[in-house]
Parts: C-alpha cells; structure tokens; sequence
C-alpha cells in the first residue's frame, strides 16, 4: 500500500493543476481577507473577525473532482491499476488518500497566508480580540474543511469520471440548487457538504449547527461517497 501511496503523492504533486490551485486559494485567502478584516466596516464580535480567516474549501472539492476524473479522461487510472497489480479500490484508496495528503498541505498554505495577513488587520477592529484558541480552533476547521472537501471531490471523481462534467454539476448545485435549497428549507443547507464545510471554516455563523456537527456532517458525506466510489471502482471496467 505504502508504494501506491507514494505514486498517487508524485502525481498529485508533480502536476500543474495542484499549482494552479494553490495560486487560487492564496488569492482567494487574500481576497478574504480584505474583504472581512478591511473593507466589511466594523467587526466587534469574534465569530466576524474568525470569518477573515477562512478559507474555500469547495477550491479542494474542485481539485480532487478533476484530478481523480482527470485520471480517467487521459486514459491513466487503468495502467495504473495493471502495473499496480492490486484490487482496483485499493488502488483508488491509495489514490484518495493522497489527495487527502495534499489537500492537507494545501490547506495549510492557504491558512498560513489568511491568518497572517488577518492578525494585524484584525487587531485595529474594536471588540475582543481572537485569542491564540480561538484562532487554533479557526486553523482547525479550515484544515479539516480541506482535508475532507479534498477526499469528498476525489471520491466523485471517481464516480463522475468526467472533469469537466463533474466541474459543471457541481457548480451548479453549490450556486443554483443550493441557494433554491436555502429559501425553501433555510436549515437544510447546513446539512449539504457546502454548508458543512463553510460552517466548519468560519466561512459562515449564526447557523443551527455547531461547529463539531458541522463536521460530522461533512464527514458522513465524504465516507459515504468514498465508500460507494470505491464499491463501484471494483465492479466496472476502468478501460
């Protein structure tokens, strides 16, 4: 498992997709940086200063989508699984858990830019000021939020097998479905993975969800969506 492991690592890292998402999660990070902290008016209350230093998971949602879909469009996840010789979901799994890998990294980078550009913002806002644990629980979030989000689009990559397609659903049901979703059942958007992981990264508050619930419900969508990926990786032809 441990080679497989490392080969999905050297082409999740090698690629200039993974580039070009760092670059547009270090914008965005910026972008909301200033939006909240300069730009936004007066923050007094700490669940608004800790919305500065968010980040967008549904960026590693997208990520993992194309690359694990990519590996079907280029022809490249059936060699992979030959020269393997393994089980064709265990290789899958190898492949998801190194998006999970990466997207921890990425995550990281992303948060390490927000929260270093938010502090000295933040600290001319009046109110009380994010303590160490409050932005610890901030970074927590958003670095889970990542790591699932990342899991989550590689297992429906996998599913879809169409980047380009996936690219488009998932557009569509996180800007049209789910805001149609928000204005006839506004609590039952907490309960899809955009609203659990904007929840679990401080992207949004004032919500029927805590933070911790936000989390378990991001991470039964990601379970359930690996479990079936992989379930359905074993029983069709990857050619």
């Amino acid at each position: 498992m441990s080679h497989l492991l490392r080969g999905e690592l050297i082409k999740t890292v090698t690629t200039r997709t993974v580039l070009g998402f760092a670059v547009g999660g270090i914008a965005f990070a910026v972008l909301n940086v200033l939006a909240v902290a300069v730009w936004s008016g007066t923050l007094d209350e700490v669940p608004e200063k800790a919305e500065a230093l968010s980040a967008l998971p549904i960026l590693l949602l997208l990520w993992g989508l194309v690359g694990t879909a990519g590996e079907h469009r280029h022809r490249t996840a059936a060699p992979a699984a030959l020269v393997a010789r393994r089980d064709r979901g265990v290789v899958l799994a190898a492949r998801i858990a190194a998006y999970a890998l990466t997207g921890l990294l990425l995550g990281t980078l992303t948060t390490t830019v927000s929260v270093g550009l938010a502090l000295p913002l933040l600290s001319d806002q009046p109110g009380p000021d994010l303590t160490s644990g409050d932005v610890g629980a901030v970074v927590a979030g958003n670095l889970t939020a990542f790591v699932l989000s990342a899991i989550l689009g590689a297992a429906l990559g996998a599913l879809i097998r169409n980047p380009v397609l996936g690219v488009v659903v998932l557009l569509i049901v996180n800007f049209a479905v789910v805001p149609l979703l928000s204005d006839v059942w506004e609590s039952g958007i907490n309960l899809t993975p955009f609203g659990a992981a904007g929840i679990l990264s401080r992207m949004t508050h004032n919500t029927t969800l805590s933070v911790a619930e936000a989390g378990w419900v991001l991470a039964a969508w990601t379970v359930a969506a690996t479990l079936v990926a992989v379930i359905v990786e074993r029983r069709r032809d990857l050619a």
